[in-house]
């Protein structure tokens, strides 16, 4: 499969809430929501953010959704068995990897109802010690609501991509060689979680390249996180693949 040209980054308009820094190993994308974000709101940006650098980094050959229907189609033995070697190795690879995505989009949906979720880090290539790539989600100026008082996801997803759409932080990466990717989500240590293991000496890796995507809302400075938030790990890692 050939993965679809990118549109050009178009420029920056005045007055918009994202911002990037100068340096190549790293850059901040800034969102400021106007007004309260519910927690079903941050999973979901959370997942789509997983998807969508999952693609940019050229570890899924295209995008999520388009993925799922190319696996749809390809489903049932008997086509498996009349198409070339590759093709179908291709086909059963594309069916692993969106089912441990699934997985984890959907474990991802149950840990966000037991606990506020500060950050979120996905690790790309090395360990989590020492990832080659680093991007955290990190949403501790967030400020949560319930129900009507929340803003719709919708209008926040647009304008988070909007915002890195606008900031292009992926042009300056270079194609990058088939990776794993490991999840770090950190919530509260008697959250109860019965899938994602339990890292109380992680530390956050400081070399790699690192984008910080920075959430917020009405421009709430991040609060300080106490004793109780440790990091979590997911146990399964999403293998990247290319046709």
């Amino acid at each position: 499969m050939e993965k679809p040209e990118r549109e050009q980054p178009a420029r920056r308009p005045g007055g918009h809430h994202s911002t990037r820094s100068s340096s190549r190993d790293d850059a901040d994308v800034c969102v400021v929501f106007p007004g309260l974000v519910t927690r079903e709101s941050c999973c979901s940006f959370t997942c789509e953010l997983l998807k969508h650098i999952l693609h940019q980094r050229d570890q899924l050959p295209l995008p999520y959704e388009q993925l799922v229907l190319f696996c749809r189609g390809h489903q049932g033995s008997n086509e498996v068995m009349r198409r070339p070697i590759k093709e179908a190795s291709d086909s059963r690879q594309c069916q692993r990897s969106l089912s441990d995505l699934a997985e984890l989009m959907s474990q991802l949906e149950v840990f966000f109802t037991l606990t506020p979720v500060p950050r979120v880090l996905l690790l790309l290539g090395g360990s989590p010690v020492s990832p080659k790539e680093m991007y955290v989600i990190d949403m501790e100026g967030i400020q949560v609501g319930n129900g009507e008082q929340s803003l719709s996801p919708r209008p926040c997803l647009r304008q988070l991509f909007r915002a890195l759409f606008v900031a292009d932080p992926f042009s300056d990466l270079r194609s990058s060689s088939l990776m794993t990717l490991v999840l770090m989500v950190q919530g509260h240590r008697d959250c109860a979680t019965e899938w994602f293991r339990p890292k109380l000496n992680y530390k956050v890796p400081t070399r790699g390249h690192t984008l910080t995507i920075k959430l917020s809302s009405n421009g709430e400075s991040a609060s300080d996180l106490s004793d109780d938030y440790i990091w979590f790990q997911a146990p399964i890692t999403i293998k990247g693949f290319q046709n």
